[in-house]
């Protein structure tokens, strides 16, 4: 059961430091492109590979802790479900060029996020 609630409070806080994230990407840069799950998505990205690679070499988190932070905190932050709707918005909206941008960015700075998150923890004193 404390496992089911540290999944639910990290989900809770990691979405709303989404919700947040994003509210502030749209008022910086307006809301005609996805900038704010592209942003939490390459920081989602970056801390997974980050906190599990220190998960695995460095600290002793207990299973709830990791719960709470990996699939309660980035899982509630970090978002495909968005990502691949949004993509949809831009294609049907004739932003073909958009669209494609983002995918690539999204994927492309995802994967380099985890690398470098994981990278930095290896390298860690």
């Amino acid at each position: 059961m404390i496992n089911i609630i540290a999944i639910a409070v990290g989900a809770a806080i990691g979405a709303n430091l989404r919700y947040g994230l994003s509210i502030w990407a749209a008022q910086r840069w307006g809301a005609s492109f996805p900038y704010g799950t592209l942003i939490v998505n390459v920081i989602g990205s970056f801390a997974i590979g980050f906190v599990l690679v220190l998960a695995t070499t460095r600290l002793s988190l207990s299973d709830t802790a990791r719960l709470l932070i990996v699939t309660g905190l980035l899982g509630g932050f970090t978002t495909f479900s968005s990502l691949s709707f949004e993509t949809y918005t831009l294609v049907t909206s004739g932003s073909w060029r958009a669209a494609s941008l983002y995918v690539l960015s999204s994927f492309g700075l995802g994967i380099a996020s985890v690398f470098l998150g994981a990278g930095i923890a290896r390298v860690l004193p």
